[in-house]
C-alpha cells in the first residue's frame, strides 16, 4: 500500500493534497506534477511525501524552479518498489546513465594480468561491500539529501533516526503540518 502527498509551504502555513503518481514516470514528472499542483506558490516550498507502509519512504523537495532535492530512508527496498524507483536516479546511484555496460571492450580493465597474477576484484577486496549493495547493487539504508529538511526543522540527525510507518507523520508534526497531512490521508 502506497501513500503519496504534497505538501506546499504558502504565506498561510502549509497545504495538503493527495496526489496520484499513475502518470509519473521520472523523476522530471514528479517534480512537475508537484510544480502544477502548486502553481500559486511558484516560488514556494513544495514537499512530495512517499511511503509504501512500513517499508520505506522518500521525501522529494522542489524551490521553485531549482532541481528537486531526494531523501530515501531504504534504498534497497524503494528500490523494489515502481514509486522507489522513480527517485533513485542514476545521479544519485552513481551510475553513468550513457553507460552501456561491458559490450565495449574498451571498457573492459585487463590490468594486472600482465605479471601473471590478476588483481583481487572490489568484492574480493571488501566482501561486505557485496552484500550491502545487495544483489541490484543499491546500497540497503538512506540515501540522498539527508539535509532536505535541516532548514525547515528536522536535522539530518533527526531524520536518518526516522523509522517507516510514522515518519511522514512525525516529520509534518515537526514542519507544523500534522493536521492539513492528516486530512488527505
Amino acid at each position: 500500500m502506497y501513500f503519496a502527498a504534497l505538501l506546499a509551504r504558502t504565506e498561510d502555513g502549509w497545504e495538503a493534497s493527495d496526489t496520484e503518481l499513475d502518470d509519473v514516470e521520472t523523476l522530471s514528472d514528479l517534480a512537475d506534477l508537484a510544480r502544477e499542483a502548486t502553481a500559486d506558490y511558484d516560488d514556494d516550498t513544495v514537499l512530495v511525501f512517499i511511503e509504501q507502509e512500513d517499508a520505506w519512504f522518500g521525501v522529494v523537495r522542489v524551490d521553485g524552479e531549482e532541481d528537486p532535492r531526494i531523501y530515501v530512508s531504504d534504498a534497497a527496498a524503494a528500490a523494489r518498489s515502481s514509486y522507489g524507483e522513480i527517485l533513485l536516479t542514476d545521479e544519485m546511484l552513481g551510475r553513468d546513465p550513457d553507460d552501456e555496460g561491458a559490450d565495449d571492450l574498451d571498457a573492459l580493465d585487463l590490468d594486472g594480468t600482465e605479471d601473471g597474477e590478476p588483481e583481487a576484484s572490489e568484492a574480493e577486496a571488501d566482501p561486505d561491500a557485496e552484500a550491502e549493495a545487495g544483489a541490484s547493487g543499491v546500497p540497503s539504508g538512506p540515501l540522498g539529501d539527508s539535509e532536505i529538511l535541516a532548514d525547515l526543522g528536522v536535522p539530518e540527525k533527526d531524520l536518518l533516526g526516522l523509522e517507516s510507518g510514522d515518519a511522514l507523520s512525525e516529520i509534518a508534526d515537526i514542519l507544523g503540518a500534522a493536521e492539513v497531512l492528516e486530512t488527505v490521508r
